[in-house]
């Protein structure tokens, strides 16, 4: 009885010390730095078919498609309109450049918006309705956990479903 204790202790020693080899490597292979963006390795492209024409877009990091934290950029060029919409998740957005102007409400209002330059930063929580616009040239970077999802107050602001028809 004495022997499959000691042989069962043995094990389980070599096992605990087979996993405080094998657990720190995995977490640092987890945990390596993912290659830097540097601003002339942005590989820009369409906007997804629920942004206004008009746009490009670019994913810096993770995939916005996905759960999981990402990172996009979107540059629309002046005089450019989204109109009222929402998300089910926290959207988080800086100016990169230009004249990004935003406002709160269920109609795209141009009266009342407030203008964010390069720097500014906001915070939208899931579900509150705003909407967006240009006076120039404007990029601005938005992160969030995914999946990225867009729900415009009217319907048929959806240019996805303009496009439909």
């Amino acid at each position: 009885m004495k022997r499959p204790m000691a042989l069962f202790a043995v094990a389980s020693g070599l096992a605990v010390l087979a996993a405080a080899q094998i657990l720190p490597a995995l977490h640092a292979a987890e945990m390596q730095m993912k290659p830097p963006v540097n601003v002339e390795d942005i590989k820009w492209g369409p906007a997804p078919p629920t942004i206004p024409p008009g746009a490009q877009f670019a994913v810096i990091a993770g995939d916005p498609s996905k759960e999981g934290l990402f990172t996009m950029r979107l540059k629309m060029p002046a005089n450019y309109k989204v109109p009222a919409h929402n998300h089910p998740t926290d959207e988080f957005v800086t100016v990169i450049a230009g004249d990004f102007r935003a406002g709160l409400g269920d109609k795209l209002d141009m009266d009342r918006g407030q203008s964010l330059k390069a720097g500014a930063f906001v915070e939208m929580p899931a579900g509150m309705n705003h909407y967006a616009w240009t006076t120039e040239e404007t990029v601005v970077q938005i992160a969030g956990p995914g999946p990225f999802a867009i729900n415009y107050v009217n319907p048929a602001d959806d240019p996805s479903k303009q496009a439909a028809k």
